[in-house]
C-alpha cells in the first residue's frame, strides 16, 4: 500500500505543500482546496492531516464510489459519486474534504508526492508497505 507520511515534528508551516497540492488539482493557490491541510497546533508546531489511506470510507460509501487501486490508494469514481458526504463526516481522521464553490465531489490526497518533492524540510514522505 502506497501513502503519504507525514513528519509534524519537522514541519515549519511554510504552506509549500498545500500550494502544491491546490495549484495542481484546481489550477489555484488556495489552500481550502489542498488534499493536506497544515495547522498550526502551538507556537513551535503544527499538525499535518493526509489521508493514510485506512480505508474506512469505503465502507461507508452507500454506492460503491470508492475502491483501492493497485498501489492500495483509495480513489473516487467520480461518476458514481452522489456527493452524500458520507465519506466526508466518517473520516475518522477527517482527511476527506469537500469544497462545494469548486468541486460536486469531496477530494482527499492520492499520494501523488508532488508536496513531497517541493516540501523544503523533509516532513513529507511516500511511503509503500
Amino acid at each position: 500500500m502506497k501513502w503519504l507520511k507525514v513528519d509534524p515534528d519537522k514541519c515549519v508551516g511554510c504552506g509549500t505543500c498545500m500550494e502544491t497540492c491546490s495549484t495542481t488539482w484546481f489550477k489555484e493557490n488556495n489552500p481550502a482546496l489542498s488534499r493536506i491541510q497544515v495547522t498550526k497546533k502551538d507556537e513551535d508546531h503544527y499538525d499535518l492531516n493526509a489521508c493514510n489511506q485506512c480505508g474506512t470510507c469505503i465502507d461507508m460509501c452507500p454506492v460503491g464510489a470508492l475502491a483501492r487501486d493497485g498501489n492500495g490508494i483509495i480513489r473516487m469514481d467520480e461518476k458514481k459519486c452522489v456527493g452524500c458526504l458520507m465519506c466526508v463526516g466518517f473520516c475518522p481522521t477527517k482527511s476527506f474534504f469537500y469544497h462545494a464553490a469548486r468541486r460536486p465531489e469531496p477530494f482527499k490526497c492520492i499520494a501523488c508526492g508532488l508536496c513531497v518533492k517541493k516540501c523544503p524540510v523533509e516532513a513529507l514522505e511516500i511511503v509503500t508497505e
